[in-house]
């Protein structure tokens, strides 16, 4: 602010217009403090409080003239004189930048001494988050690494908090080794510094990892009635789901069977149960980072007794042959 080129020369030489006043009674200094606090954007008011009339004055932003008397040195149109009478000398600054602060000086002639008065300008900015990793997706087992810049007077604090947990990190780095799939969540930043209320942004980080069963049950059913075969499959990206007869036939639709596709499961629905339906059906799972499948029996019955075959062998599927069909599966993903 101000005439930098000058601003040591004419500070001398208000030094030296102050020496040369006539006599007059002196001034209050203990109405001007040391600090004044500001936020950034706000206006300000430094006011130099005086007894009466002094011969000369003038405010003075660390060595550029900003005012002598009602005389504006200053280029700077946010710079204002807002009073110059017998008891205040104040200025204004409206919407204060950072470059304002810094020690402003209120100088003046009075009983043939110059005077002195000084006032530090403090410009506090509230934290703010300027650059944060985007949204994440990486494979189960890679290591995850985030950031978060934030800036603002004071130097602002930076918190990463993990949203499902609970727990917080500290720092604007949040490093995870070998991710697992139950860390996929959204990770939360956080900045403050004091000034305003804090701010905060959040990071989605997806976990992938391929298909894995749960709950396979085998299922009896009755002649003429309904039934459901139920397979179900947690992966990310959600599974694509095939169903394959004892014979390694691919189901399909018809009227009394039909294939009801969800995000993760996959239903087998029977409308009519006839003997043609009693067997081995085996579900398969996949998505591009694998595969994965589970057999069950839909069964009449008392029917297994009969037969002398053990619930374990009624889920069991020949290597061999899964071998062959699992590549024939991922070939087509």
């Amino acid at each position: 602010m101000g005439c930098p080129g000058l601003g040591n020369a004419f500070a001398g030489l208000i030094l030296v217009l102050l020496s040369k006043g006539s006599s007059v009674r002196g001034a209050e200094f203990g109405l001007l403090p040391d600090n004044i606090t500001v936020l950034e954007g706000d206006s300000v008011t430094l006011r130099c409080r005086i007894d009466e009339e002094v011969t000369h004055k003038a405010w003075l932003n660390r060595s550029n003239i900003l005012f002598t008397g009602t005389d504006k040195w200053s280029l700077d149109k946010r710079v204002t004189l807002l009073n110059s009478n017998n008891s205040d000398f104040s200025i204004h600054i409206e919407k204060v930048q950072i470059t304002d602060e810094g020690p402003y000086t209120c100088t003046f002639q009075a009983n043939n001494k110059p005077r002195i008065a000084h006032v530090y300008l403090i410009v506090q900015v509230p934290a703010r988050i300027v650059n944060i990793s985007k949204n994440v997706s990486v494979n189960e087992g890679e290591n995850v690494n985030l950031y978060c810049l934030a800036v603002g007077r004071p130097e602002p604090t930076v918190t990463w908090k993990d949203q499902k947990y609970g727990l917080v990190s500290e720092g604007e780095f949040l490093d995870i080794t070998e991710i697992k799939r139950q860390q996929a969540e959204d990770y939360e930043c956080i900045t403050h510094n004091g000034v305003a209320p804090p701010d905060q942004r959040k990071v989605k980080v997806t976990v992938n990892y391929p298909p894995m069963m749960a709950d396979i049950k085998n299922t009896p059913a009755h002649l003429g009635k309904t039934a459901v075969l139920r397979c179900e499959a947690m992966a990310v990206p959600s599974a694509s789901f095939e169903w394959y007869r004892d014979d390694h036939r691919p189901v399909e639709n018809d009227n009394t069977l039909r294939i009801k596709n969800e995000k993760t499961r996959s239903l087998l629905l029977f409308t009519n149960v006839t003997e043609k339906h009693f067997g081995n059906y085996t579900c398969f799972a996949s998505n591009r980072l694998g595969s994965s499948n589970a057999s069950m029996l839909l069964f009449r019955p008392g029917a297994l007794q009969g037969r002398g075959t053990s619930l374990d062998a009624g889920m069991s599927v020949s290597v061999c042959v899964w071998v062959s069909l699992s590549a024939v599966v991922l070939l087509k993903v």
